[in-house]
């Protein structure tokens, strides 16, 4: 029986250049203030959500495995290409490459890299205000 106190990122694995996305429950106006266009809501060709969990990227083969002799044992490491997208961002998604499932009475949408629109990072708020340059 799984452990219910573990977080959502653990209990769920996401495989190679997929997000796991918990979307916006159909506003027009995201919560960080952009708003989806009219044909867009209504053919739902775009949508938005809060990424949960992220995958760790497209896996990269090992140039070592092409050798002429396989008795040889290889290293078992794995090399991904990195992802853009991040635990935490806000995503604008093209809505007819998600899957969507239900875990736990949630729904959530699984959605490959190559369908995220654009990604939102709000900074900080922990992080220090630019000074201005000093004047001679």
């Amino acid at each position: 029986m799984p452990d219910e106190s573990m977080p959502l990122e653990e209990r769920l694995v996401v495989i190679g250049d997929r997000v796991l996305i918990q979307p916006d429950e159909g506003e027009h106006r995201t919560e960080v203030g952009l708003y989806l266009p009219r044909w867009a809501v209504e053919k739902e060709s775009v949508q938005a959500g809060r990424i949960v969990a992220a995958g760790p990227g497209i896996p990269l083969p090992d140039p070592g495995s092409m050798e002429e002799e396989p008795w040889k044992t290889l290293d078992s490491s794995s090399r991904h290409v990195p992802m853009q997208a991040r635990v935490g961002d806000y995503a604008i998604f093209l809505r007819k490459a998600s899957v969507e499932i239900k875990f736990e009475g949630r729904t959530y949408l699984i959605v490959p890299q190559g369908a995220i629109l654009l990604l939102d990072r709000n900074p900080p708020a922990s992080l220090p205000e630019a000074s201005a340059p000093e004047e001679e």
